[in-house]
């Protein structure tokens, strides 16, 4: 007997030597494709459709197959396909479900591919008729709810979710899918809360409904009033919150996991010691890149949580004891538990209070630490610009949680060799700094480590939080970046206006001086500060110089570099109070040249005759706002994680073997 083989719906005798026989489900697509409506001649025709093994690859390619006018002719029996698709999803037997599941992930792709520059109300005309479209959407979306939230198979709820990310990513700008009306009308919201709060669905499907949970929030996010939004801006339970947390925790440690191994294979000590956690990640010369593909879609979920629920900035610094005890699905997760989660969210303020081991063998496993390491690797090269923007997300990011630190408490303090949270985000501003100063001059993202440094001081001097951190880098690593924007005036001033940035700079510096006293861990670190002002006074100076001359000329820079000029009067006037000082001690003494304790004694003997004049203002930010200033950055953002999303669904990931291996008997 000849050997039968199985192509694109077609069987075919191995001799050749009759035509090739179809499928039987391939048949039925054929008849459905036909004018006539195929259960007038076949009346149990939609009941034996839905026990056929779909046909993914046909189905879809026959609807794109169709021009316009020959869709329309069929139009009646795509409704009729999905309207039962439909009512087979409240079958009993699972086999049908899984079938309906499939078929109405081909039909919505298909009709999408063909029409993607028809309108999204003729699509939904299309796929179910205008008159039913409402109720046959309440009904789906009830019957995927149903679905999600029901103790039956994960098989069944991993296929509701890959539907729900079809649907939702079928066109590029998500909000020009019209459908989704009916997504935020029917609130699945709920169901996605239960698989993140329960965990064992978590673990299956958790990657999955954090993704789509971050994708509707941003359907019209700036037109209309989103469900999404306003649900998930309350949630404060805290297995809920918690359970986000670890899906977003475990797949940011994935990426890591996989830059460390290829960062290993290159014999780097990249993740050697915890206390350079930050520091060493970033490789100032690296000839030779690591590239690990960027995870932005968890990024936006990381962010919508963060920038939309206050609650959440408490999930940051929790330890998760499932981290490195359970794997994924899809990856492992090899990190150990530090301290068991806690019954309630901390009350103290997060990111000053919880403490950093200094241990080199003990890791971390909370969402913030490896989101800093997440970030250190991404801001290694920001050459490429979809690193570029990956960057500015992870930037994005570290603003909205510096923000929410002013509302929390100081915790008490404890004598523990351990290093507050809020270093290691200093630590990796300090890195960012030092390590971009380049010809493609990445500016934006410069403005926005700074003014994360800014407002992690502006909440150290309003709670009064003396941190324990050496100053003296990130006062180092200000003033280079100070000489650099000097050295290279005329190529920036191209391209950018570097006074706003080096306003910026200074105007950290006026913070210390000003308010320095409240949040620096001792005085003498106090006294370093004017130590370091006056030993890199030529840089002040030459700052100094550069802005009086394009102030006083008639140029385009007057204004900006005007504002520089006045900043910069308290650090002139430290400068030339002090130095005449030091000369005078050094000539009196017959000393050549000074130590530094020898200057600190001068310093600290001459404060009371100090004047600075006092400014207004320094403890002030614009507070962050998405619609105004970075609508645009995110619809972009959003557009290419659908693009994404939709392309990693593809046939292979909607395969029914797994399905039909747990579903193998029919009933």
């Amino acid at each position: 007997m000849a050997q039968v083989e199985k192509r694109g719906g077609l069987l075919r005798k191995s001799s050749a030597s009759k035509k090739p026989l179809k499928e039987k489900v391939v048949l039925m697509y054929d008849e459905i494709f036909m004018t006539e409506d195929p259960s007038k001649c076949s009346p149990r025709f939609w009941e034996e459709l839905f026990l056929m093994k779909v046909n993914l690859e046909y189905l879809e390619g026959k609807l794109e197959s169709l021009d316009g006018e020959e869709l329309m002719k069929i139009k009646d029996n795509i409704n009729c396909l999905f309207q039962h698709c439909i009512q087979a999803l409240g079958e009993e037997h699972p086999i049908r479900v899984v079938n309906a599941l499939q078929t109405l992930c081909a039909l919505i792709r298909g009709v999408h591919q063909k029409n993607k520059s028809t309108s999204g109300f003729d699509i939904i005309n299309m796929l179910m008729g205008f008159d039913k479209a409402e109720l046959c959407m309440k009904n789906l979306m009830e019957s995927l709810d149903s679905l999600l939230c029901a103790e039956g198979s994960e098989s069944l709820k991993s296929l509701c979710l890959k539907l729900l990310l079809c649907l939702v990513t079928v066109t590029d700008n998500i909000s020009q899918n019209t459908i989704l009306e009916y997504v935020m009308i029917n609130s699945i919201f709920e169901a996605i809360l239960q698989i993140l709060s329960h965990p064992p669905s978590r673990r299956e499907h958790g990657y999955d409904a954090v993704v789509l949970l971050a994708l509707l929030v941003n359907y019209r996010k700036y037109e209309s009033v989103n469900p999404y939004i306003v649900k998930l801006s309350i949630v404060d339970d805290e297995a809920t919150l918690n359970g986000m947390g670890l899906v977003i925790a475990q797949a940011l440690s994935e990426y890591n996991r996989q830059y460390k191994d290829k960062e290993e294979e290159h014999q780097s000590g990249f993740f050697s010691a915890l206390t350079n956690m930050v520091g060493s990640m970033f490789i100032a010369d690296a000839h030779e890149k690591i590239s690990v593909q960027t995870n932005e879609a968890i990024l936006l979920a990381l962010y919508e949580a963060v920038h939309l629920n206050r609650n959440f900035i408490t999930v940051l610094a929790q330890s998760h004891p499932e981290m490195g005890l359970v794997t994924t699905p899809v990856s492992p997760t090899p990190t150990t538990p530090v301290t068991p989660l806690g019954t309630t969210p901390p009350s103290s303020d997060v990111i000053s209070s919880v403490e950093l081991p200094l241990d080199a063998d003990v890791q971390t496993s909370n969402l913030l630490i490896t989101f800093l390491k997440y970030s250190s690797i991404v801001m290694q090269d920001t050459k490429d610009e979809h690193r570029l923007h990956s960057g500015k997300l992870c930037l994005i990011i570290l603003t909205c949680i510096a923000e929410p630190m002013r509302h929390r408490k100081k915790a008490a303090d404890k004598n523990l060799p351990c290093r507050p949270l809020v270093c290691a985000v200093l630590d990796l501003m300090v890195e960012f700094i030092v390590t971009h100063m380049m010809k493609e001059f990445p500016m934006d993202l410069y403005v926005r480590c700074i003014q994360v440094v800014h407002k992690l001081l502006c909440y150290q001097k309003k709670c009064r939080v003396r941190l324990h951190y050496t100053w003296r880098e990130l006062w180092s690593a200000l003033i280079n970046l100070l000489k650099f924007l000097m050295s290279n005036e005329t190529v920036l001033l191209a391209k950018h206006n570097i006074f706003t940035l080096a306003l910026m700079i200074v105007n950290l510096f006026n913070m210390f001086i000003t308010y320095g006293d409240t949040f620096l861990p001792t005085p003498s670190s106090y006294d370093e500060l004017y130590y370091e002002i006056i030993r890199m006074h030529q840089s002040f100076d030459n700052l100094y110089s550069m802005v009086l001359r394009l102030s006083t000329n008639a140029g385009q820079w007057k204004e900006a570099a005007s504002k520089v000029t006045h900043a910069l009067v308290n650090i002139r006037a430290i400068i030339n109070h002090f130095n005449p000082k030091i000369e005078s001690y050094a000539a009196v003494n017959h000393i050549s040249q000074l130590s530094e304790e020898q200057v600190l004694e001068v310093v600290r003997a001459n404060y009371d005759t100090l004047t600075l004049k006092l400014q207004d203002g320094l403890d002030q930010y614009e507070r962050y706002s998405e619609q105004h200033k970075e609508a645009a950055f995110f619809k972009e953002l959003v557009r290419s994680i659908s693009t994404n999303v939709r392309r990693n669904l593809a046939f292979h990931t909607l395969s029914q073997e797994v399905l039909l291996k747990e579903f193998s008997t029919i009933s």
